[in-house]
């Protein structure tokens, strides 16, 4: 598993280390923590206090991620707001499945159960039992995995996308 954030307490970065002890208890299950801020240390001490600090890494800010999510099955982005979910277009790009909470943006761009999970804002034991079933039903990842690099490359490419801002500045302008 992978997250990638600013670490601030909007992002809920308690809750990746508590999904990742709820999946350990099913899944020999590793989490790759990308970003730094406030919420590091906290996030740190609570994997000390689960039991689970050796099977989380903490990378800090790094300028290449996506290097790191093709080595990921699934993002984590258990975030209580979000404006549009760019780590999980990232993410889904390099086909790593987002479980994310079910909010802001990110409803927009996840269809549930065909390209990533959307549960609700705090529910570490759903967003856990998504995690889970990704890792342990083979045939289910690779579907969603296609799906995901699917929607990213057909919904949110640049040359789709581009072409639509410019008819909203042209439109815009001519008024």
């Amino acid at each position: 598993m992978i997250h990638v954030s600013n670490f601030r307490p909007v992002k809920r970065v308690l809750d990746c280390v508590r999904i990742l002890a709820e999946v350990r208890h099913e899944v020999d299950a590793e989490l790759v923590m990308v970003g730094d801020g406030p919420d590091r240390g906290p996030a740190e001490t609570l994997a000390r206090e689960l039991g689970i600090d050796r099977h989380i890494d903490f990378l800090g800010k790094q300028d290449h991620v996506e290097r790191l999510f093709p080595q990921a099955h699934v993002l984590l982005m258990p975030s209580e707001l979000e404006a549009f979910g760019l780590a999980a277009l990232e993410a889904m790009a390099c086909s790593t499945v987002p479980v994310a909470t079910d909010c802001g943006g990110v409803p927009e761009l996840i269809t549930p159960g065909l390209d990533g999970f959307l549960e609700p804002v705090g529910d570490v034991k759903a967003q856990a039992r998504r995690v889970t079933e990704l890792m342990t039903d083979e045939p289910l990842f690779d579907r969603m995995a296609d799906a995901a690099r699917r929607t990213a490359e057909t919904r949110f490419c640049s040359d789709k996308i581009i072409p639509k801002y410019e008819q909203i500045y042209i439109e815009t302008i001519n008024k």
